[in-house]
């Protein structure tokens, strides 16, 4: 056999590998997403029989009326205007809130003086529940949607700063001193030794952050708004639309368990070598 037959074979089985690697990989995908519908399946189910033989009330509807509502708001507009008002609050402040977040947490990390000074603001901060900001950010902002997205920033900076800092503090000195060893610039330490490391904590941070996102939202638009899922939650509460109020509770669980398998999936495309997703 020739060199170049040889170099041929062994392309030839690199290939089957890649192609059995990739074949591997999207199976274990599949089984994930079949799991995945499983446990949603459960979940209505589960549901069913408790509303309809066990509660047996107009107050606990089943799975099928909530759906029947659900497209009949959907069709109307309803729905999608509502959805549609409080994810754009969300995003706004969220954004805001990260991209503030993680300039002071990489400071906070990197710097002890910087710690000495910001942390005591942080952790005083961090403990005042965004829920009871709400009547001080309507004083301040009144009831337009600048007082929404200050909300989501408030209860989204604080856990990107600290997990951000966390992310700062855990990388290994010994990295640090491999780099500079080589002849690395500090710039180029932080954009090839440590922001890389952090970038792990930062994305944890956020979707932590996002989940609070979701709750400070829904408190904000039941106190002070015209559009938006909560106020979907209010006029289901004071007209007794017991349907629109599963219908809220349903499509925000759906959105918010959209948006954490996104933070998943960001975190193992990006971060995946620092910290494998469980």
């Amino acid at each position: 056999m020739s060199t170049q037959e040889a170099d041929l074979g062994s392309s030839a089985a690199v290939a089957l590998r890649k192609r059995g690697g990739a074949g591997q990989r999207f199976g274990a995908f599949l089984n994930s997403i079949l799991l995945q519908l499983i446990g949603f399946a459960s979940l209505f189910l589960v549901w069913h029989i408790a509303s309809v033989y066990i509660v047996q009330s107009l107050l606990f509807p089943p799975p099928l009326t909530v759906l029947k509502k659900g497209v009949e708001l959907t069709l109307s507009g309803v729905l999608i205007e509502h959805t549609w008002v409080s994810l754009r609050r969300i995003a706004i402040g969220f954004i805001l809130g990260s991209v503030l977040g993680i300039p002071v947490g990489m400071a906070i990390g990197s710097f002890p003086l910087v710690r000495k000074l910001i942390e005591p603001w942080t952790e005083f901060l961090r403990f005042i529940p965004s829920v009871a900001m709400i009547t001080i950010a309507v004083i301040w902002f009144g009831i337009g949607e600048e007082s929404k997205i200050f909300l989501i920033i408030y209860t989204t900076i604080f856990i990107v700063i600290i997990n951000t800092a966390a992310g700062v503090s855990a990388i290994a000195p010994n990295k640090i001193r491999a780099a500079q060893a080589l002849g690395a610039s500090p710039g180029q330490i932080f954009f090839y030794v440590g922001l890389p490391a952090t970038v792990p904590f930062i994305l944890t941070g956020m979707r932590l952050a996002m989940a609070n996102s979701f709750t400070t939202i829904v408190a904000a638009e039941l106190i002070s708004a015209n559009e938006g899922l909560g106020v979907m939650l209010w006029n289901g509460r004071m007209y007794m639309l017991i349907d629109e109020i599963f219908v809220s509770l349903v499509c925000l669980g759906m959105l918010g368990f959209a948006t954490d398998r996104l933070f998943r999936w960001a975190i193992y495309r990006f971060a995946g070598r620092f910290a494998p997703v469980t």
